[in-house]
């Protein structure tokens, strides 16, 4: 009897610390992603849990209106939520997490050349049209000779915020260099800007130190800034940056994580987009 009653406590305590996700310091079960969501022999399907890491604005928070949904389908989803563009993919790559969503394919691309990493997309499910915002101005004409405009520090993200700049007149850039450009491929400056590079979470603390800041539209939110009323350059609804479901080759086909890219092109969820973020986000499919 003593050692079924010791064996019981052993099975519930293996039980408790498989539910705990929070740790930084384990990875996510490396079974999780990969589970089919259904068992056998009509026994009942057991829960998979999926660890999700995600910005804040507005990634989260469509993951936590999907969560009710895919706890139907078996499938209990954590939200590990990164105020940088960095750990989300290492973690991802290192299987502490079962997959991300924060970036947009550009991004993706360049970090894994640049980390030796080998990370792929899954599923687009919004664009967040870049901007640019200012305390001290209230037209993008108002810019002063000589002003401060600080952009991301990130390759991609620095590219994408010159172009923005060089589509509306402010600056030109070298034929040919579309969103890769960067500072160096400036060829026209006619008020003489000066551009200061900022971590893209950093920069609308920047904001009252600088006149103009170019910044991605989930920091924007996070900000309060509200991009339909506040940006003063805005890229089209047709921008080709939408941000995506991403995983690892071992584990993106996989039951769990195709429930997943299912649920977040639904059209509840395209809704949800629409009505809640009022243009500032528009789906992606």
């Amino acid at each position: 009897m003593k050692k079924f009653v010791v064996s019981l406590l052993s099975l519930a305590l293996a039980a408790s610390l498989a539910g705990c996700g929070k740790s930084e310091s384990q990875p996510a079960p490396e079974s999780n992603g990969a589970a089919g969501g259904a068992a056998s022999g009509g026994e009942q399907a057991q829960e998979v849990t999926l660890t999700v890491g995600a910005s804040p604005v507005p990634h989260a928070e469509i993951l936590k209106f999907i969560q009710p949904k895919l706890k139907e389908e078996g499938i209990n989803l954590e939200i590990k939520e990164f105020t940088d563009y960095v750990q989300p993919n290492v973690q991802l790559f290192e299987k502490q997490l079962d997959a991300n969503f924060f970036q947009h394919i550009p991004y993706l691309k360049q970090f894994n050349k640049d980390q030796n990493m080998d990370l792929v997309e899954v599923v687009p499910v919004h664009i967040e049209p870049f901007g640019a915002y200012s305390k001290k101005i209230k037209s993008i004409e108002e810019l002063a000779d000589g002003a401060t405009v600080a952009v991301p520090n990130d390759p991609t993200n620095n590219g994408r915020a010159l172009a923005l700049l060089a589509k509306n007149g402010v600056i030109k850039l070298k034929d040919g260099v579309g969103v890769e450009g960067t500072v160096k491929d400036i060829v026209e400056n006619k008020k003489n800007l000066q551009f200061k590079e900022v971590e893209a979470a950093m920069l609308p603390r920047v904001l009252d130190e600088v006149d103009l800041a170019l910044i991605n539209t989930n920091y924007a939110l996070e900000a309060q800034l509200v991009p339909t009323k506040d940006a003063l350059l805005l890229e089209d609804s047709d921008s080709p940056y939408a941000n995506y479901l991403v995983a690892r080759p071992d584990n993106k086909d996989s039951d769990a994580i195709q429930k997943l890219a299912k649920a977040l092109n639904t059209p509840e969820v395209k809704k949800f987009i629409e009505d809640q973020y009022k243009g500032s986000i528009v789906p992606a499919f």
